[in-house]
């Protein structure tokens, strides 16, 4: 049996986050606070100290350097594999992230629902674990004012594509698990609250 470890939404103070121990380490974007290449050494020098054997990451709306400059980005990133609209296959997982969310002032990664659903059509089928910043419309996306922020075409998406678990973040004040048709659904920020890694035993299950 695997221990997963999610986290999201970190914002470049992960150094204070705690992080239980585990097989595989999820961050589901939002890793830095400027979206800088030296808030990327900052948050990989980190990732070197965590014991986990396998660690993926993903980028969020405040993480401009991916955007702006993606090859310099991740070459820094040496700690942990970056995925972005891609797959990867580790610990026996089939795991794909993407970084996108719906347009919102001007934040990196963002475009408008209609040009979404074709970043969410390279989404495949077959998943174990499908890695997004943002989540899907209506499964923990609501804001402090009640909105409903997450990507309608996402969870089409989803729907069809069948992961067994998908792991999000962006909505702070959403955070938390459901699950519904047979997939675990798992806003991992950990900006509110206790600032804990969320532990999932898989096959999928609470720890």
């Amino acid at each position: 049996m695997l221990r997963i470890v999610c986290l999201s939404d970190t914002h470049g103070f992960h150094a204070r986050t705690h992080v239980p121990p585990g097989d595989v380490l999820i961050h589901a974007g939002d890793c830095t606070r400027h979206g800088t290449l030296p808030d990327i050494d900052d948050f990989n020098a980190w990732l070197g100290t965590l014991p986990h054997p396998h660690k993926v990451v993903i980028a969020g709306n405040h993480d401009f350097v991916f955007q702006d400059s993606p090859a310099e980005a991740r070459q820094r990133l040496t700690h942990a594999i970056y995925l972005e609209d891609a797959a990867c296959t580790l610990a026996g997982l089939t795991i794909y992230g993407s970084p996108w969310t719906p347009t919102f002032y001007d934040w990196a990664f963002m475009l408008p629902e209609d040009q979404l659903a074709a970043k969410w059509g390279a989404i495949p089928s077959g998943l174990d674990i499908l890695i997004t910043h943002g989540p899907p419309r209506g499964i923990l996306d609501r804001t402090h004012r009640g909105d409903a922020a997450g990507s309608a075409s996402l969870l089409a998406r989803v729907r069809a594509v069948k992961p067994r678990l998908h792991v999000f973040g962006h909505i702070h004040e959403a955070a938390g698990r459901t699950e519904s048709d047979g997939i675990l659904f798992l806003n991992a920020s950990t900006q509110l609250g206790d600032g804990r890694g969320v532990e999932i035993l898989w096959p999928c299950g609470s720890a």
